[in-house]
């Protein structure tokens, strides 16, 4: 994918705290660009999956500034707008998966975006054909395995034709071969990614940038022009 110099996700001076935990994210800034796969590190409880929540606006910040595709977001009409661009996965697919079947879960997206019933099916079709996912239309989300239900839910997500995938933690609960196909799937996509994973072999193969949340602090170990340059070798 061709690098553009202008960020679709921008986080300007971010601050977050919990009542009882206080600060979890302080003074956060971050830039996502066309063709860059973001992984961000950080332990159990460090704030990275709050960071995710707030880009969407699933939560909201009292300080700093989201900036989605060039629009910043404070209401929720405008992260409404941001979140037809961008696609969270969330870390558990059965927190995702909430029709009776497969197709009825891909095919809820473009139906809310007004797209016809036949428009829907069609779509959702595709988008399941391209995951390997054809022949489960039918199948009762529930009774899937762990791998096929993470497979369903990033098809409920790219049906919508994001620009951006925002990931919590997409390996979780995965076997050896239901993240090797989930690596070569998401190596081949061409949205940007903002990935939080603690698999590290993982992350070092699909990441083109790493970064580590760690008290409440997000460093990057690499300058941005090194980080730019990395992804332009891998467009």
């Amino acid at each position: 994918m061709a690098y553009s110099n202008k960020p679709l996700i921008k986080i300007e001076n971010l601050n977050y705290a919990y009542p009882r935990r206080g600060t979890v994210l302080k003074d956060i800034n971050f830039s996502l660009y066309a063709g860059e796969r973001v992984v961000i590190n950080g332990d159990n409880g460090a704030g990275k999956t709050t960071l995710l929540h707030l880009i969407v606006g699933l939560k909201k910040a009292k300080q700093g500034d989201i900036i989605g595709f060039g629009a910043t977001c404070k209401t929720e009409k405008q992260f409404n707008k941001l979140r037809t661009k961008a696609g969270l996965l969330f870390q558990d697919p059965d927190d995702q998966l909430f029709c009776p079947t497969v197709l009825e879960d891909v095919m809820f997206g473009p139906l809310n975006l007004g797209f016809s019933k036949q428009q829907a099916i069609d779509k959702s079709i595709e988008t399941l054909k391209r995951l390997g996912m054809q022949g489960f239309e039918n199948r009762i989300t529930h009774q899937l395995s762990g791998g096929e239900k993470r497979m369903i839910t990033l098809a409920s997500v790219l049906v919508m034709e994001p620009e951006v995938l925002i990931l919590d933690e997409p390996t979780n609960a995965l076997d050896e071969k239901a993240k090797l196909r989930l690596l070569h799937v998401l190596q081949a996509l061409p949205q940007a990614m903002i990935i939080i994973s603690h698999d590290k072999s993982f992350s070092a193969q699909l990441a083109t940038r790493q970064l580590i949340l760690q008290d409440s602090l997000l460093t990057d170990p690499l300058s941005e022009t090194e980080a730019l340059s990395k992804t332009a070798e891998v467009a």
